[in-house]
């Protein structure tokens, strides 16, 4: 069968009125750079999360370079990640200087799995970036520990987590540092966009090099008439976060519990109505944990003819509906090819896996068709 039904995306950002207000307002200000409305936003996460410091950014990719840098990355150190990721983070490792060490996930939450973690320390380790599987949190209360007791920087991917918990601790809150994704299909978005956040010494001293080194920033020297007085203390890069950015932020972040929320709905709506399909294994959520939602990650067996691959394909051409895969692994990629790994859950989520849409412009309607749609596959 072919469906007459328009296309239903697997992501599509919800913006509105208070955006385009808030933008406007920016655009009249005459004020277009790194300014008054991102540390506006700033402020207002920096808040939410009860962490010490936040500063806005271009993209999560330039937070994460941003993090390993202000913690001294160097040729010769070691980081360790998981290879089921976004290339964003092992790319930045390597812009930094450092190795990327590549180590299991956990087969249930597919989140990096701490004891293979502990395995993968030497001497040369100096970091750990965990990621934030889907927007459900990874055991932050053991790479706590495991970062503590070696003496290593811990680094937080929270790109899929903005308003997660796990353990009555906030994604995003218990790491050295930890960096968000405002990318345009994330949990809120900016179009482009990003945040680091932390101690404060290290998210100032991450502002300072995402600011070309420069000593005061573009505002402080407006607001005295004297943007010439400056001083370049180290040799850094230019990642700010622009107004016009922020200023849809700022109403986006407004609205992220009620985005969650209705993610939330959505997903639980898939619990009810895909359980039971044999073969299709449904996402596990843990004891202690509140989920963000950003996917909703379904693993498909290979059994009764059906694959992911072909699950997808039919979704797409019988039904109008998109999916998505998170992710081809890392270590998979030609780029990173030359790092022999062993990682064999890491590669069988990988080939398994698919997110179908989960997110808060999705009406009722949306959500059924999908649901139907699997059903009539499976049947």
């Amino acid at each position: 069968m072919t469906t007459t039904a328009p296309f239903l995306p697997w992501n599509r950002p919800s913006l509105g009125s208070e955006e385009e207000a808030e933008v406007i307002d920016t655009l009249r200000s005459g004020w277009l750079t790194h300014g008054p409305k991102a540390t506006r936003f700033e402020e207002a996460v920096r808040t939410d999360l009860g962490v010490e410091d936040a500063f806005a950014v271009s993209s999560c990719t330039a937070a994460l370079h941003l993090a390993l840098l202000t913690v001294g990355i160097k040729p010769g150190d070691e980081v360790i990640t998981p290879s089921l990721t976004f290339c964003a983070t092992p790319n930045a490792i390597l812009q930094s200087g450092g190795t990327p060490v590549f180590t299991e996930v956990d087969p249930i939450t597919f989140n990096i799995d701490p004891k293979a973690v502990e395995q993968a320390i030497t001497p040369k380790t100096r970091a750990i970036v965990v990621m934030h599987y889907g927007g459900h949190p990874c055991d932050l209360l053991a790479f706590r520990k495991i970062a503590d007791d070696h003496g290593l920087v811990l680094i937080e991917d929270a790109a899929h987590a903005l308003q997660a918990w796990r353990d009555g601790l906030r994604a995003g809150s218990v790491g050295d540092l930890a960096v968000f994704s405002f990318y345009a299909n994330k949990v809120m978005t900016t179009g482009e966009g990003g945040m680091i956040v932390g101690r404060a010494e290290l998210v100032q001293r991450a502002r300072l090099l995402g600011r070309h080194g420069i000593d005061t920033s573009v505002w402080q020297r407006h607001g005295k008439r004297r943007t010439a007085d400056y001083e370049v203390t180290v040799p850094g890069l230019k990642y700010t976060m622009p107004d016009i950015t922020a200023a849809v932020g700022i109403q986006q972040f407004q609205k992220l519990p009620e985005f969650t929320a209705r993610r939330s709905l959505i997903a639980a709506s898939y619990d009810r109505s895909l359980a039971g399909l044999p073969g299709l294994r449904l996402p596990t959520v843990l004891d202690g944990v509140r989920h963000g939602w950003f996917l909703y990650p379904v693993l498909i067996e290979p059994v009764g003819g059906r694959t992911r691959d072909t699950v997808a394909n039919l979704l797409l051409d019988a039904y109008g509906i998109g999916t998505s895969v998170h992710f081809k692994p890392v270590h998979r990629l030609a780029a990173y090819r030359y790092l022999k790994c062993h990682l064999p859950v890491t590669e069988q989520v990988a080939a398994r896996q698919l997110s179908l849409p989960c997110y808060p412009a999705m009406t009722s309607t949306d959500v059924q068709r999908v649901i139907d749609a699997l059903h009539a596959i499976w049947s």
